[in-house]
């Protein structure tokens, strides 16, 4: 990432915050939007982030697919804003999802050239997600200890 903005992350399908919210606390400098289309979930992470006093967090109630065309799209605060029609992050997080196949695509697009695409999978969705970006340049998976045949999966975005 370079070094004249702070990262900028996506956490699409947020629910209670994870990942986001764990790697915005170890990473506090980072710019953060959680995308979480159920309304409850998504007022449960702005009283989460108003209790722990953090900054720079953006949660857009809706859909991924609906994430880029909206007034709240893009990233909080200092960084300038990337056009509507692609926030630019430079990670974008996904887990536990419904319909994987066809966020995959959508989350891929969030991302800047040579952005990064982290998964949390499971051990079967690993050929199906090459399959569906075969353009990115995969890490090998790693193992989730405990996690019933979890793996991590990061791809990075090839520059067109």
């Amino acid at each position: 990432v370079p070094a004249t903005h702070p990262p900028y992350l996506i956490d699409v399908g947020s629910g209670a915050g994870f990942p986001g919210l764990p790697i915005k606390i170890w990473a506090p400098h980072i710019l953060l939007t959680l995308i979480e289309s159920n309304h409850k979930k998504a007022t449960f992470l702005r009283e989460v982030i108003r209790a722990t006093t953090l900054t720079n967090v953006n949660v857009f109630c809706g859909r991924a697919q609906q994430f880029g065309s909206s007034a709240e799209s893009g990233p909080p605060a200092p960084r300038p804003a990337a056009s509507s029609s692609n926030p630019s992050a430079d990670l974008v997080t996904l887990r536990a999802v419904e319909q994987f196949d066809s966020i995959l695509p959508i989350a891929a697009s969030l991302l800047a050239p040579a952005g990064r695409l982290a998964l949390l999978v499971g051990e079967a969705q690993v050929r199906p997600t090459y399959n569906l970006l075969p353009t990115f340049r995969w890490n090998d998976p790693v193992p989730i200890p405990l996690s019933s045949k979890r793996v991590l999966v990061i791809g990075t975005a090839e520059p067109n």
